[in-house]
């Protein structure tokens, strides 16, 4: 089974109402997502959530999904790499849709067509990501590279990469952006994060987690070495995944109250 069919196996099995929807873009793309409604009334902005290098992660990307959609939000979870056809780009250095440029335009588009769907509340789309859709966060939360006005009104980044937008004298983000990284991650280190969040202190909010790894809101997963990925600063392609219940359970809280703040 696929990541993405596996997700909304997920999806269906936690009993929120969970649709696949197809996405054409200009490009001639057609994007495939889950949207997940709300069991109830809808209250709250409707959020795009984009996947890590792996693509798809059920059971981390659907409790968070089903969490946000059960406490009133629309989520769509567009699946970058399932839609062209690509498999996991952890290993690779030079991936076939970078955060840059494709996965930030299927960002846009995911963004633009949940906007246009009926039932999304007015006010904007807000965005979030896990790793390389954090990075994705990121740089399309950057007003220099031009965004659809008022398109989105708030960013998301769970341990992203953020040493390439910190040393870009140009960034500007586009709206209010919560960055949540673990104080170990050796994937995407937390030393960067705080050298951007300082640039910014009027529009970004960074929390470190002590004592916590990459994947750390993934839920009842022991931490691990993982080897064979592309982009640790190591050089080793190594780095630790894994949970930890105190920044997940802090995390859980805090987005929402992120998200739902005026």
């Amino acid at each position: 089974m696929s990541p993405f069919l596996a997700l909304l196996a997920f999806l269906q099995a936690a009993h929120v109402p969970t649709q696949q929807v197809r996405i054409p873009e200009p490009n001639g793309t057609i994007l495939k997502a889950a949207l997940v409604r709300p069991p109830g009334p809808v209250h709250g902005a409707a959020i795009v959530a984009l996947h890590g290098c792996g693509g798809p992660f059920p059971t981390r990307d659907g409790p968070w999904a089903v969490a946000l959609a059960e406490a009133g939000h629309v989520v769509l979870l567009p699946d970058s790499f399932g839609s062209r056809g690509l498999g996991s780009q952890c290993a690779l250095a030079h991936r076939a849709a970078p955060a840059t440029s494709v996965r930030r335009g299927d960002a846009i588009a995911a963004a633009e067509w949940l906007e246009a769907q009926p039932g999304t509340p007015s006010g904007g789309v807000v965005l979030m990501g896990w790793s390389n859709g954090g990075n994705t966060t990121l740089w399309t939360a950057d007003a220099s590279r031009g965004l659809p006005s008022r398109l989105f009104r708030r960013f998301v980044a769970f341990y992203p990469g953020c040493k390439t937008a910190s040393a870009d004298a140009a960034y500007r983000p586009a709206a209010k952006l919560l960055i949540l990284v673990g104080a170990n991650d050796d994937w995407t280190p937390a030393p960067p994060c705080r050298t951007f969040a300082a640039r910014f202190p009027d529009a970004i909010t960074l929390i470190v987690y002590p004592d916590a790894w990459h994947d750390f809101d993934a839920p009842g997963r022991a931490v691990r070495l993982r080897a064979g990925l592309a982009t640790p600063p190591s050089g080793t392609g190594e780095a630790h995944t894994g949970t930890n219940q105190a920044a997940r359970g802090d995390a859980m809280r805090r987005v929402p109250a992120f998200i739902d703040a005026r």
